[in-house]
């Protein structure tokens, strides 16, 4: 009885522990969003210039003749520049919808008026009513200084992502001299594989789909006459990033604008069914063939994370929870108390095998 009582207490005492951890890891998560979010950005920009590294290594030339931390310097710079280049898209595209947005109220209006004759409802008194203390030039400013704030700590990113790239090459010195024992030495340059493989697949093959997602509908939205339509196209390929929920929110966000810019309610119907079908093809058809079950991760475990994410950082965190969430079944695999947290994680309750290193 004694032993009984004994492995109760145990379990009861593991699972304080580990609860009280997580609460502790969430708090500091809350209060260090600032500094930790973009070190993850960074994080994954790094892991986007080793997949750059990779693929230059394929030319012969390359791989034998320039250095690696020339290669990383043309990544980063290519990497950068891609970066402005789309920063300066978004503003331009941006300034565009800013100039018009008394005529899109206008429209708003009118379509109001013209949902109250389909439905007999007095529906614009009811709306405006909610939308009367709605200041759209204090939103714009709002997002304005969102985007200022982003761009403001690419200063810090850039310096992270800087430092990342120097820690890579003395990490392995690091590691011989933390684990002495070759054994041990060569599991833990196994795990650190692992997960590079597996984030990096992911983002590759994550950009590829959006990238396509993205060009698929700013074709759709230029022949229906959308105006900003490669903003549109942009903040599609951005929100395709966010799991499930990402695709129907990019779907809605030109549909709604549509309706706005040409007064009618036809055009909502049209770019939903349109962008819609870009959406349910490459997100049903093509994705899934790209990405196959490489990472894992079960679909309500997708979901959680996505909530749980997005609840402590926001629309950053919901981009940022897959990436997240592999890590961590990476990571939990290898700690043999916190096996079965992985156990749970994973898709079919199967840990995946790790890739098969070169070693040089």
């Amino acid at each position: 009885m004694s032993q009984i009582s004994d492995t109760s207490t145990q379990s009861i005492t593991k699972f304080t522990y580990i609860l009280l951890s997580l609460i502790a890891v969430i708090v500091i998560l809350v209060y260090t969003e600032e500094y930790v979010v973009p070190f993850i950005i960074a994080l994954i920009i790094w892991f986007i210039i080793h997949e750059l590294r990779e693929n230059l290594q394929w030319i012969p030339w390359v791989r034998k003749n320039v250095p690696i931390w020339l290669q990383s310097l043309i990544a980063f710079v290519i990497i950068n520049l891609v970066i402005i280049g789309v920063g300066e898209l978004v503003y331009i595209n941006s300034t565009i919808l800013y100039e018009n947005i008394d005529l899109y109220e206008q429209n708003f209006q009118a379509v109001l008026l013209q949902l109250n004759e389909i439905f007999n409802i007095d529906i614009a008194s009811k709306v405006n009513k909610y939308t009367h203390d709605f200041d759209v030039d204090e939103f714009a400013a709002s997002m304005l200084n969102t985007t200022t704030a982003l761009f403001g700590n690419g200063f810090l990113i850039v310096i992270y992502v800087i430092f990342l790239l120097i820690e890579e090459s003395i990490f392995p010195l690091k590691l011989k001299a933390f684990y002495p024992n070759e054994e041990e030495q060569e599991k833990k340059q196994d795990l650190f594989y692992k997960m590079d493989q597996n984030i990096g697949r992911y983002l590759r093959l994550k950009t590829i789909v959006s990238f396509l997602t993205g060009a698929l509908s700013y074709i759709v939205l230029l022949i229906f006459g959308v105006e900003a339509a490669l903003f549109w196209a942009l903040l599609i390929f951005v929100l395709n990033f966010i799991p499930t929920v990402g695709s129907l929110i990019a779907t809605v966000f030109p549909a709604i604008f549509a309706v706005l810019q040409m007064a009618e309610l036809a055009p909502f119907v049209y770019i939903m069914l349109s962008v819609g079908a870009v959406q349910i093809i490459i997100g049903n058809v093509v994705e899934p063939k790209l990405m196959g079950t490489s990472l894992n991760m079960s679909s309500l475990v997708v979901v959680l994370s996505l909530t749980i994410w997005g609840g402590i950082w926001g629309i950053m965190g919901m981009i940022l929870s897959v990436p997240i969430t592999v890590m961590m079944i990476i990571v939990f695999e290898e700690i043999p108390s916190l096996r079965f947290i992985a156990v749970a994680l994973s898709e079919k309750g199967e840990l995946s095998e790790a890739p098969k290193r070169v070693k040089k």
